[in-house]
């Protein structure tokens, strides 16, 4: 007999539904069925309530449809942004996502990956700061924005591309005179391409420009007063400037009102990455959007691939460019 509030099983629903055990378990894994055998199964699922293992279910066949995604928080809109896509790729794949939040700090993303395979996901993507990170070469793995291996996708924007474009559009805007500031990881990782990107730009348009670069950990105070030093007689020496992300370009914004200079009217500002505020609203400054969902797509598309040998190494997606208000209008 069955206990008293156990939760039931494949045996009860095919009592219920008055069908064999084998048709029961058709029904669950998608094979077909008769109709009427199909109809008289779901009714006794919803009405027994019957919950299907899909773990155990992923375990027979050899794997868990559940998928890790490394990413260091989901506090900065970019990161959240990411995960929300990814998620969302990969449920409609009927797959899961183990979120794992790193913090930037390398001992724990391999530990986190250690789990995963523990876990026995059916993948990895990461979005990383650990250059020594150790990876089963079993387990498929796609990375963001970094560089691991031959064997291991890439997926980013088209980040070179990101600064030229602008470069350009300052350019375009009437800008004369322009800075790039930048704030992180030493690591080589395609972010970086921004800078040559933005220096190609600038040399294409006769920009006269400087640059004013940090790593991460570096004290902030070091962009106000590279700015404070461009002030004469209180005019900024530049009109233009183009941060390395939205972030950046947010703090900058307001340095830039502490020192009494106007945005877009004395100096415009670009960032970079498209963030939204409240995720789907209005840009917090003009930016070069990344195709965030077109990414997580790519993602989740390279990891479930089969066939190893049609992954690329490196798959770069298209940018644009978003006005969100730092910048002048185009002139009609």
């Amino acid at each position: 007999m069955k206990k008293e509030n156990s939760a039931p099983t494949m045996k009860d629903v095919a009592r219920e539904a008055g069908v064999a055990l084998g048709t029961v378990s058709k029904v669950v894994n998608g094979l077909p069925v008769g109709d009427s055998y199909k109809t008289r199964v779901e009714d006794a699922i919803r009405k027994l309530n019957y919950q299907v293992n899909s773990y155990a279910q992923g375990l027979k066949a050899d794997r868990t449809y559940t998928v890790a995604l490394l990413i260091p928080n989901t506090i900065d809109p970019f990161y959240a942004s990411l995960t929300h896509y990814i998620n969302t790729a990969l449920m409609k794949r009927k797959y899961r996502m183990l979120l794992c939040a790193t913090d930037f700090d390398p001992r724990q993303e391999q530990e986190y990956v250690r789990m995963a395979q523990h876990n026995r996901v059916d993948g990895i993507i990461g979005l990383t700061y650990n250059p020594e990170l150790i990876v089963d070469e079993n387990i498929p793995f796609v990375a963001i924005d970094r560089s691991m291996g031959p064997k291991i996708p890439c997926v980013a924007c088209d980040n070179f591309f990101g600064g030229q474009l602008a470069a350009e559009k300052l350019a375009d805007l009437g800008c004369k005179n322009v800075a790039f500031l930048r704030s992180g990881s030493p690591l080589v990782n395609e972010p970086n391409k921004r800078k040559a990107g933005f220096e190609t730009g600038c040399l294409s348009r006769g920009l006269a420009y400087e640059m004013k670069l940090l790593n991460d950990g570096d004290s902030y105070e070091e962009f106000e007063r590279f700015l404070s030093e461009h002030i004469s007689d209180g005019k900024l020496a530049f009109d233009g400037i183009f941060c390395v992300t939205d972030r950046l370009a947010y703090l900058i914004l307001h340095s830039l009102r502490k020192l009494h200079q106007r945005v877009p009217e004395d100096v415009q500002l670009i960032g970079f990455d498209g963030i939204r505020a409240f995720g789907s609203i209005d840009y917090h400054c003009s930016t070069i959007v990344q195709p965030v969902p077109e990414m997580a797509e790519m993602c989740v598309d390279l990891l479930l691939r089969e066939n190893m040998m049609a992954k690329p190494p490196l798959v770069c997606l298209p940018v644009t460019y978003a006005y969100g208000g730092t910048t002048l209008e185009p002139l009609t």
